[in-house]
């Protein structure tokens, strides 16, 4: 099999590199050339330097390529979906479109999510850019068979990401260096919402498994693990990965998103609704696909990363600050109305 993947270098893509190398395709990779380092241990990938948004530049460089598959990672508007059909319909014989599950109702009108659930969030413009993209990709599969899949993954996270709901834009260092600070760290709602995180390893193997799967032409399908976790469980396996018992503040997803608006769509649109899914579908196109890392096991490798690793351990004092007053002006509002036990 030949495949091209658009990225392959990202938090979900690297492991899908991996093993596609592993089970004997051909692999093609398109992108910068910024990342090829994640991957500078897997023999055999043929790299293929540009920008995807040059479509005259990737035109030329896939010349006289026709592949088994294509799959692109950074594809985010209507526009890119489109120009994806001109410069792929003619040279692959499956297109997958990496959507989210973001894009499922929220609030959800059932606990449980299944492939059938609407496609309708009202309060994060990125799920709504995926939903639309779905739309241009089901339209033009239906006025050509052009053979999609569309594959929409949840919260994913590898050595190099620690899932969280609350943090800066420099990332989640510096929720860690609180924790380990003994300061306090805030999760959104009562922190009993139910949430799922799928381990990057997991999701390559099903992943994989739709890579030139006839049966998979036409369809979505979310690929997650089947492990339901509150989001106090999530902080106290960071807490014990680090020797430290969190000192938590429980704040509503709607008072954060107040207090920072970049909060908005990941937190209302997203992280403070539970989500579990139904995986049926993938292990009906998978057969034997299971997710089998749990994410005290998972997060235990991405803290020791961190730890070994001092450009992980960026730090994000304007995050900090903003904690520090979110924290305070909760604890004064408690303590003013005699809510709050010494």
């Amino acid at each position: 099999m030949k495949a091209l993947l658009i990225g392959g270098t990202g938090t979900i893509s690297t492991e899908i590199s991996r093993l596609a190398v592993k089970s004997g395709v051909d692999l093609f990779l398109l992108n910068r050339g910024n990342q090829r380092c994640k991957l500078e241990d897997v023999p055999g990938i043929t790299y293929i330097q540009a920008d995807i948004s040059d479509e005259a530049d990737v035109r030329r460089k896939l010349d006289s390529h026709v592949f088994d598959v294509v799959a692109n990672f950074i594809i985010f508007t209507p526009d890119q979906a489109q120009r994806d059909i001109r410069l792929f319909s003619d040279i692959t014989n499956q297109y997958i479109f990496i959507s989210t599950a973001a894009a499922y109702q929220k609030p959800p009108s059932n606990y449980r999510i299944t492939e059938g659930t609407p496609l309708v969030n009202p309060y994060w413009q990125y799920a709504r850019d995926k939903i639309a993209c779905e739309e241009v990709l089901r339209e033009f599969n239906r006025q050509s068979g052009f053979p999609i899949t569309i594959v929409r993954p949840s919260h994913t996270y590898d050595k190099t990401s620690i899932p969280l709901a609350v943090h800066g834009d420099k990332g989640p260092w510096q929720v860690i260096k609180r924790i380990m600070d003994g300061k306090p760290v805030i999760i959104h709602g009562d922190g009993t919402s139910l949430w799922t995180v799928t381990h990057s390893r997991d999701f390559a193997k099903a992943f994989v498994g739709l890579m030139g799967n006839i049966h998979a032409f036409g369809e979505a399908v979310h690929i997650t693990s089947d492990e339901a976790l509150t989001w106090n469980q999530i902080y106290s396996c960071l807490g014990m990965c680090v020797g430290k018992t969190p000192d938590v503040r429980h704040i509503s997803s709607e008072f954060l998103a107040r207090c920072n608006p970049d909060l908005h769509g990941g937190l209302l649109g997203d992280k403070s609704n539970s989500a579990l899914f139904d995986n049926g579908k993938i292990k009906s196109l998978v057969p034997g696909f299971s997710a089998t890392t749990r994410f005290d096991q998972g997060i235990r490798e991405s803290i020791a990363y961190y730890m070994e690793n001092e450009f992980m351990q960026t730090p994000d004092l304007e995050f900090d600050r903003w904690v520090d007053k979110v924290v305070k002006a909760y604890d004064n509002a408690a303590a003013e109305t005699g809510v709050l036990c010494d």
